[in-house]
């Protein structure tokens, strides 16, 4: 339940703090918590202290004259700490002419006369006209999570992504613009060398935290609770989903374990409009999450963010070891692992990646991107999608290609769409030579047809082909020259097969030279590159564990 709002009153004499105390208890209590202290030093302690526990404070009344620190001292110094908090002095009439002063000099809102007996004619109304007027002002604190940071730091945006992939409501707060980031940092004792900082619900402060720490804080799942699970899934993109959702329905005890956030490169999609079922389209983020919530619901079991680095089989036990060193173990496997863009090998790239130069659409910089120019190398679905979507937030949006148009590479629904947005240019023939900037991108250099050109560009968005995210399993599993799994026939047909495959049925359909060990979505050999696609071998991959398991 949200806390009310809090009313402070403050005096040194304690019949009189007594009789405010119980007026204001009498008349306020069903909307606000009344607090009180004996002095002006306990006061200010009091809203530090709820100032650090992020506590709302509506009105403070304090009496003038009190040893140590006077009324007036008292609230000018509050208004540092709470600058919305409407701020009564209590006065003898001896003192008006300095709570008159006071008004005029320290921005006080009111006195009051002491005695303010009836309160019903001369202490409720003006109370209930000033706490008024503080409600149709106050901005209340946002209830999610909060990240303070550089706009410019590969650490902000790792973060954002990370809460973003997740669908975690969450406010940013530029340390370097907003003067909120700055106050909020302040109450938290913390400084800027501490960021990018997350401010939980409960008001945690995390400090440089890693996406497991937020991942644990936020209750996302990061350890496996069983000790043997009958198929474990690597990688939470369409494909890996889809054999979650199918492995739990059909009574599989399922772990599914992903080293960033789901949806893979399709969640980074901003508008998916060719996949069945979905005429006005939807984003991967939005097809990402909905998978996810079904398998979860069924039964399966979400691992993330966690990285498997070596997979081992013992006693037909598959191994599967994660980057804290912990293991798990299953009957089957299913490799679901997808590709990652390649890297842009020109000068800067490497220095400023997460700092205007971005691998995939990064949907969370779209907004910090009005009215600026943008550049998008690729010429794919993916790049098409990212274009389509900045398009309503930057000023010109550049599409980079290095052939003479989209029609090789892209859908044609989305050509078309390109085509009738005026904001979107296509640059045939050209590629990015270099980025500038110092500690964030200013400008990108193209090179065409020879000439070279600096130009402006608020950020760069990079879609060149994918590789497949099998590193670290090519030395157990027989892969293609490029690191695709191979499976199936292809793996019969590969010359290696002999010696790498003893069991003595062939492969499976989408099997791995290791009996048990699956594979399917885009890291497999010969996979296309569609959702639906990976959706169906996702599906199939369950099928097959079936009958690995019933052997």
């Amino acid at each position: 339940m949200d806390k009310k709002p809090i009313i402070l009153t403050v005096d040194d004499d304690a019949q009189v703090l007594n009789a405010i105390d119980r007026d204001l208890r009498a008349e306020f209590r069903q909307d606000y918590r009344i607090l009180r202290a004996a002095s002006g030093e306990e006061a200010l302690e009091t809203l530090r202290e709820l100032l650090a526990r992020e506590e709302e404070v509506a009105l403070i009344l304090a009496d003038q004259r009190m040893p140590g620190l006077e009324g007036v001292e008292l609230l000018a110094e509050a208004r540092t700490l709470f600058p919305d908090a409407k701020r009564v002095l209590l006065t003898a009439y001896a003192d008006t002419e300095a709570a008159i002063r006071a008004i005029n000099n320290a921005r006080l809102d009111h006195y009051l006369m002491k005695p303010w007996d009836p309160p019903q004619q001369l202490l409720y109304p003006t109370l209930h006209d000033l706490l008024g007027a503080w409600r149709a002002t106050h901005r209340p604190r946002f209830k999610g999570v909060r990240l303070v940071g550089f706009q410019w730091s590969p650490l902000s945006h790792d973060l954002k992504d990370f809460l973003a992939g997740y669908m975690v409501a969450y406010q940013w707060l530029d340390f370097e613009t907003n003067p909120d980031a700055q106050a909020l940092l302040s109450a938290k004792n913390l400084a800027a060398a501490d960021l990018p900082v997350v401010v939980l619900e409960d008001g945690t402060a995390l400090a440089r935290p890693t996406a497991t720490e937020v991942a644990t804080r936020i209750g996302l799942t990061t350890q496996a609770t069983q000790e043997l699970y009958d198929v474990v899934v690597i990688g939470a993109g369409p494909s890996g989903l889809a054999a979650a959702v199918y492995g739990a329905s059909e009574g599989l005890k399922t772990l599914i374990i992903e080293r960033q956030t789901p949806g893979g490169q399709a969640g980074t999609s901003s508008r998916i409009e060719n996949y069945l079922g979905f005429p006005t389209g939807l984003s991967g983020a939005e097809l990402a999450h909905r998978a996810w919530a079904q398998a979860v619901r069924l039964g399966a079991e979400f691992l993330a963010p966690r990285e498997v680095t070596e997979l081992c089989v013992q006693d037909g036990y598959k191994v599967l070891t994660l980057s804290d060193g912990s293991t798990v173990r299953t009957r089957a496997v299913v490799l679901t692992t997808g590709v990652s863009y390649r890297t842009l090998e020109v000068p800067g790239m490497h220095r400023l990646s997460g700092a205007g130069v971005y691998y995939g659409a990064a949907r969370t910089e779209a907004r910090s991107c009005d009215e600026q120019d943008v550049y998008i190398v690729g010429g794919g679905n993916s790049a098409g999608q990212a274009a389509m979507y900045l398009a309503t937030y930057a000023r010109r949006v550049g599409i980079v290609i290095r052939g003479e148009s989209l029609a090789a590479s892209m859908s044609a629904y989305l050509i078309e769409q390109i085509a009738h947005t005026p904001n979107i240019e296509i640059l045939p023939f050209t590629e990015v030579a270099e980025v500038c900037g110092q500690d964030h991108l200013e400008a990108v250099v193209l090179k065409s047809r020879g000439e070279l050109r600096q130009v402006p560009a608020r950020a760069l968005f990079v879609f060149i082909g994918a590789k497949p995210s099998t590193e670290w399993v090519c030395q157990t599993v027989l892969c293609d020259g490029k690191g695709f799994l191979l499976t199936g026939r292809d793996l019969v047909t590969d010359p290696r097969y002999a010696t790498a495959w003893k069991h003595s049925r062939e492969p499976y359909l989408l099997e791995t030279c290791v009996p048990g060990v699956f594979a399917a979505g885009d890291s497999r050999a010969g996979a296309m590159a569609r959702v639906a696609s990976a959706v169906g071998e996702g599906s199939m991959a369950i099928k097959f564990v079936h009958q690995y398991l019933d052997e």
